[in-house]
């Protein structure tokens, strides 16, 4: 859990954004790979307001290496991807 909270303390660093929630994680052969969903721009009302979905690479000791922004939706919409 500690990795968890770091790396989205990381993130909220390095990007001025506020992580909500990490929706996937896995151990990789360097570390740790996430996505972490973020708020990118607040709206009202909040069902209108812009999520994005961020892949987040940790090293072995937990320090973010690398990030890129996977996806942007809207918080009230469902994902037409099917299961992301």
């Amino acid at each position: 859990m500690e990795v968890l909270r770091e790396a989205r303390a990381q993130l909220a660093e390095l990007t001025g954004m506020t992580p909500e929630s990490v929706s996937s994680f896995e151990r990789t052969d360097e570390g740790w790979a996430l996505e972490v969903e973020v708020l990118e721009l607040e709206r009202v009302p909040d069902t209108m307001s812009l999520m994005a979905s961020y892949q987040v690479e940790l090293d072995a000791h937990g320090q973010l290496t690398g990030y890129r922004r996977v996806r942007r939706y809207e918080r009230g919409r469902a994902d037409a991807r099917g299961g992301r």
